[in-house]
């Protein structure tokens, strides 16, 4: 035995093949099922949600983890300090150190306090509406401990409640089931938070994930200053949080599309919270791409701002040829309806697709109407949403602001 080796016996261990602990030295978290050597160590053997060590081939120890013998990415490393138990101790520090940047950053407590592998706790995304807590748990490991995260966080926030809403695809992949239900205090059907200086009203039972989109923060405060006495069109707009942040950039009016007719009546009613009528904020119901093909095919009327914040359309790599043609779609449509030096803010929440992607796309849909395309301002996830070194996919948003000219 190395003397890198942990003097745990009880615990089990997991044997990579040669050279396969590169990432891991990098820091990464992840370990792929084809990196195990099986002849060292069995993973078949191992009980889903299992913490072990791992090693290299040669036998240095590499990490702790949890593991899914099932899943793709078999092990997901928690600590890279030998003997380190996957607990409520160390829930309570991590989490602790996650509310404490957060409170650094923030006046007002509506944020995203976990955001997985950016703070070190894979598995697990805790969205905070000031004292009532979304707790999403996507894996095995993080799952077979989940009283002890509800634990933790109750020590170090003192929430007034807790739901759990874990229903993210990524729990399909690990076997599990979704799950919801509110495991402390009594949850609200709405919570009132702030952003930007604006207040929205949010369902959490109701909403979209887990309630509220956080990341995009950052950039509809940048989008402010590209306002001032424009005509916006708010696509994929959900509560409205674009264009009411374009109205409070001084916009003349915004039109906010979406296909929920809940998300549309949460929206009219954010920008009635905030003082704006329906003279200067209107909606319109229906699939994002019908409606912009509708407007431009029956209204002679353009847009000077035009926001296209879609949904992931490439949730996973086999899925980017098709979930590429429908960012090409959309802003292709968006073009045709922005005015002479309008404003393009496309948007995507797609890890799989990159920026230079997401740049070309946007630059096809100008050259489209016969325009060039000048970025000003590319915008990224919130600070809240921190990103790991280590691993490029916790880097997923992006977004561009660009004018359409001639």
């Amino acid at each position: 035995m190395s003397e890198n080796q942990i003097k745990s016996p009880g615990l089990p261990k997991l044997f990579l093949k040669k050279n396969e602990e590169r990432r891991l030295n990098a820091g990464h978290l992840w370990v792929y099922s084809n990196e195990v050597d099986n002849k060292k160590s069995l993973l078949k053997d191992l009980e889903v949600g299992a913490t072990v060590e791992i090693y290299s081939d040669r036998g240095k120890f590499c990490g702790n983890a949890y593991v899914n013998p099932h899943s793709l990415i078999c092990a997901r490393v928690y600590s890279f300090k030998q003997g380190q138990a996957f607990d409520k101790e160390l829930l309570v520090k991590r989490i602790g150190a996650a509310l404490s940047l957060r409170e650094s950053l923030y006046s007002f407590p509506a944020y995203r306090l976990v955001h997985g592998e950016g703070d070190l706790l894979p598995g697990l995304v805790v969205d905070r509406y000031n004292d009532v807590l979304v707790v999403q748990i996507s894996t095995a490991g993080m799952q077979a401990i989940e009283s002890e995260v509800i634990e933790a966080l109750m020590e170090c926030v003192k929430p007034a409640a807790i739901h759990v809403r874990s229903t993210s695809s990524v729990r399909i992949l690990e076997g599990l089931e979704p799950r919801e239900e509110t495991v402390f205090g009594t949850v609200p059907d709405v919570v009132r938070i702030k952003e930007n200086g604006l207040e929205f009203d949010v369902p959490i039972e109701a909403g979209q994930k887990t309630g509220w989109f956080f990341d995009h923060r950052d950039n509809r405060k940048t989008l402010q200053d590209f306002c001032e006495g424009k005509r916006v069109l708010d696509a994929f707009s959900y509560l409205g949080a674009w264009g009411i942040n374009a109205l409070a950039g001084g916009a003349s009016e915004v039109l906010a599309i979406d296909s929920s007719q809940a998300a549309c009546d949460g929206a009219l009613k954010n920008a009635e919270l905030n003082g704006y009528k329906e003279d200067r904020f209107s909606v319109m119901k229906g699939d994002v791409a019908d409606c912009l093909a509708r407007l431009r095919d029956t209204t002679s009327d353009r847009f000077d701002v035009i926001v296209l914040d879609p949904p992931a359309f490439i949730q996973r790599a086999k899925d980017k040829r098709k979930g590429t043609e429908m960012y090409r779609k959309i802003n292709s449509l968006a073009a045709q309806l922005l005015t002479d030096n309008g404003l393009l803010v496309s948007a995507s929440c797609s890890h799989h697709l990159t920026d230079a992607e997401l740049q070309r796309v946007a630059l096809q849909s100008a050259r489209g109407v016969g325009r060039g395309l000048q970025i000003l301002v590319r915008g990224h996830q919130g600070r809240d949403h921190p990103v790991h070194a280590a691993i490029p996919e916790t880097e997923y948003l992006k977004a561009i602001f660009a004018r359409l000219i001639r």
